[in-house]
This record gives structure tokens, sequence and C-alpha cells, in this order.
């Protein structure tokens, strides 16, 4: 065992989870955390991803030994788990975290280490005292060094007040964007608020969208969205069709049981749900189509897509409502930059699809959304 990972105050310039090992000691701005993907991406970690070669948007995570002080129950990085796993060894989003020095992280940048292939960074918070000045110290360096790609911001709106989201706008964030994720208050209250002792409140969120709304300006903010906690298919699209009309955009993710987590006992989101979600956010978000020209059954399930058949089979066709979801690129606001690959499912059912659908994917999605109980890579079976 080497002496970097038996001294916990001795400086790290990369570190990869390891529940075996005594953690270092790293905290922000100094270091942060990156997805597993981007440190592929960085070639910082060796590995290979099916069906594509990179992530397109680095995504960093504040970072602290202390942890995230909120403990939402789908969570990887919630508080309960403190007395299993050090904070920078937890999993998110189904996948580690390495840590990393910020400015060798940005040195690399710089040199090229990405080959051209990220075109956004975005800062993600936690609930943690220095989060919001340690993410407005991490904004400015980056938009100093690293200019031509563009900031987005996952902010932690139970620590910001109004002025947070100025100074990040005039900083350099381009996008602002909220993980509300549970879309109902009885949802939220009881995944990520005082029912599992969290500070967040559905109030305090919806405030810092409205904020978002005035102070970035249409296409410039945006919500993050969990499917398949409990809520309905036409809840879900109502809460899309009321950040569409202000403006925001909807970034989708499919439950999937975080390892670890309180809600790991729960079943992923049913496919034929997630699919008819996928499409109906990208009509409300890219095609002017409105949540109350759909038709709905008595379980809140999508009927008609309020959309003439012909349009609606050529879109599904197209496959771009089933790709990941977020901040966009350089090309195609349709297009999320970041693809998170494999982050809400295996690469043998994928949910969210990291790249452009092939025909036999689309074949896929439309059994998954006839109800047939079937993943997107079946060794054995026909399309």
């Amino acid at each position: 065992m080497s002496t970097l990972a038996d001294a916990r105050d001795i400086p790290v310039n990369f570190y990869r989870p390891d529940p075996y090992i005594r953690t270092p000691r790293m905290r922000s701005p100094e270091y942060v955390q990156m997805s597993t993907a981007a440190a592929i991406t960085l070639g910082l970690v060796k590995g290979w991803m099916h069906r594509t070669g990179c992530t397109h948007c680095l995504n960093l995570l504040v970072t602290y030994p202390e942890g995230c002080r909120a403990n939402c129950s789908y969570c990887g990085l919630a508080r309960h788990r403190e007395e299993s796993r050090d904070y920078a060894d937890r999993n998110f989003i189904r996948v580690d975290w390495p840590t990393a020095r910020y400015d060798d992280v940005i040195e690399r940048i710089r040199n090229g280490a990405d080959q051209g292939r990220f075109e956004r960074m975005c800062i993600s918070m936690i609930t943690h005292p220095d989060s919001d000045e340690d993410t407005a110290i991490l904004l400015e360096k980056w938009v100093k060094a690293v200019p031509h790609i563009p900031a987005s911001i996952l902010s932690n709106p139970t620590t910001m007040d109004r002025a947070d989201l100025v100074r990040l706008r005039d900083i350099g964030a381009q996008i602002f964007t909220v993980a509300l994720d549970a879309v109902t208050p009885e949802v939220f209250e009881r995944t990520r608020g005082a029912a599992v002792d969290s500070p967040h409140r559905w109030d305090t969120y919806w405030r810092a969208l409205e904020w978002a709304a005035e102070i970035y300006g249409p296409e410039r903010f945006g919500a993050h969205l969990i499917c398949g906690m409990g809520e309905t298919e036409q809840e879900m699209l109502e809460v899309c069709q009321r950040i569409r009309d202000m403006g925001g955009h909807n970034h989708l993710f499919a439950f999937f049981p975080e390892q670890g987590s309180l809600m790991e006992d729960w079943s992923p989101v049913p496919r034929d749900q997630w699919r008819r979600v996928q499409l109906a956010r990208f009509l409300i978000d890219y095609r002017g189509v409105r949540v109350q020209d759909m038709g709905f059954n008595g379980q809140g399930q999508v009927t008609d897509f309020g959309l003439d058949r012909q349009e609606l089979e050529a879109l599904i066709a197209s496959g771009r409502p089933f790709q990941t979801s977020g901040c966009p690129g350089h090309s195609d606001d349709e297009i999320s930059a970041c693809n998170r690959p494999y982050g809400d499912s295996s690469p043998t059912d994928i949910m969210s699809f990291p790249f452009a659908l092939s025909d036999r994917d689309v074949a896929f999605v439309r059994r998954q959304m006839a109800g047939e109980d079937i993943g997107t890579f079946d060794h054995d079976g026909d399309v």
C-alpha cells in the first residue's frame, strides 16, 4: 500500500475511490470530484464506454471530508452513509467519482487531454456551508482559464439566496439548473424533505427556479427531474410544462435504485412509463406541444401525445426524444452535451441513450412503449 494512500494529510493529484484504504482528506476548491466518464475521457481512468467514446460534459462535484449534509433517500451521497463509507468513496448516479486537484484538471483541458470532446463543464453543488463560495471560486477560475467551454451550475437552492445566482451569472455561468428531482410536494417531502431528516423544502426549490428565470432568462435555466419515484406521468409532465412556460428546459433521469441509498430496494421506473415521459417531455420542450393537448387515462398515463400520428412516428423513428436530456452542446440545442453515459441504467438496458439511436435501438424502444418487458440489448432476441 502506498504512502499516498496511508496518509490523509499528504497532497494527492488524483484519487480513485477505494473503500479498502484510508481516504486522503481532500477539500474544494483545491480538489474536485468528477464522473467516471469524465475521468475516462481525460485519460485519468482506463476504461471504455459501450458504444460511446466519451462524455461531452466535464461533470464536476464539490467535495469535503464532511460530505453532503442533506439526506435525500435516493442519493448515494446522502448523510446517512457516513458511518459506512467516507464521502469521497461514495457512488453517485451509479458510478464512482474520482477526485483530482482542480488546477491539474484545468491544465489537462488546456493541454488538450480531452481531444476537444468536452463541449460543456458543469459544477454540481452539495449541501455544505462552503459550497456556495467554493463554487464561485471554481467557476471564476474556469472561465478565465478555459473560456471556450461554457459552464453550467447544478445548484443547491437550500443554501442560496438571489444574490448568489446573480453572482454566478456575472462570473460567467451560462446555464443555471435546479435539481428539483421530485415533482410533487408529497414525493419531495417523502424523498428529500423533513420526512427523511433532510433540509430541502419544495417552496425553496421553486423560488430558486423563479429567480433563475428572472436572472438567466429563457433557454438559460432548467430543472433535473427523476421519473419513477411515485408520481404519475401526468404529474411529471405538468411540471415539465410549468418549467417550459417559465422559459426553462427539463432534464430527465430515470429512477434507478442507487446502491447504499435509502431507496436501494425500490424498483426502477417501468420502461413503458419512462419512454412515454421521454417522448412527451421532448414534445413540450422542443415541439411546442402543450400538456393540455395530451390525453391521459385514469392512472395518469399518456394515451394521446397531442401530435399528428405521422409526425409522431417520424419523431420516434429519429430516436432524438430518447437520448439523454440536459444542457446543450455546441451544435444542436436539442441534443445534450451532458450525455451522462449509463448514469441511470446499465449498458444492457439503456434508459437514457448517450448516443444517437440506431434503427435497432428504436425498434427496442417501440416494443418497450408497447409494454414489452425487454431490455435494449438482447443477445438472443430478435427485434
